[in-house]
């Protein structure tokens, strides 16, 4: 079974003024389809074909940088999309909302230390909300690496990413990613992210 490129579940325009059209279509059709059409190439005659993205990113050091590269593109990227609504942002309620006020303090202090992880990624990469023994941990990785992945630095199952590449928000913010991470708080899907929270626990 060969990946394809998810749908999304809103149009290119729906997260403006946050996220322009322009770079939602080129991120998404240009991107994201070059992850599943390299991770295709790099995986075909396999015995990986049978294996979701999920089991193979849980296995990524037995495979060339190509599946780790691109695998982890698509995985990142089908996650992200997911993550984002229109009419969205605000803050968690319930279960979600009391585990980053026990983590974090504040959901003011977990915004500070998430974008931080965001802003401090040299380079491009990812920034993360991941559960891990049970707990919410803010981590980062580098270039399309993911906490899934046994290579990670801190590993757990993710809950929240935002895409730190330049292609994520330069044609809108250009250098400015503290502004491209600000306003990514208004479209971030809460009610995605508390059903992954209360799956990953």
């Amino acid at each position: 079974m060969a990946f394809e490129l998810p749908k999304l579940a809103y149009a290119y325009n729906a997260l403006e003024p946050y996220i322009d059209a322009r770079t939602m279509e080129i991120h998404h059709t240009k991107h994201h389809q070059a992850y599943v059409t390299n991770v295709n190439n790099a995986l075909a005659g396999s015995d990986a074909d049978k294996l979701s993205i999920e089991e193979i990113c849980k296995n990524i050091s037995k495979y060339p940088a190509a599946v780790r590269n691109n695998g982890g593109g698509h995985y990142n990227h089908s996650l992200f999309w997911t993550l984002m609504a229109p009419n969205a942002g605000g803050e968690p309620t319930g279960d979600l909302a009391a585990a980053i006020n026990s983590a974090f303090g504040s959901f003011e202090e977990f915004k500070k230390l998430f974008a931080a992880a965001g802003v401090t990624r040299f380079g491009s990469g990812w920034a993360w909300l991941i559960v891990k023994d049970g707990k919410l941990v803010i981590s980062s990785t580098p270039n399309q690496d993911n906490p899934l992945m046994d290579i990670a630095e801190v590993k757990g199952v993710p809950v929240l990413a935002v895409d730190v590449w330049e292609h994520a928000y330069y044609l809108h913010y250009q250098n400015r990613r503290p502004d491209y991470l600000l306003a990514f708080w208004n479209v971030v899907n809460w009610v995605e992210v508390a059903k992954l929270y209360k799956a990953a626990l």
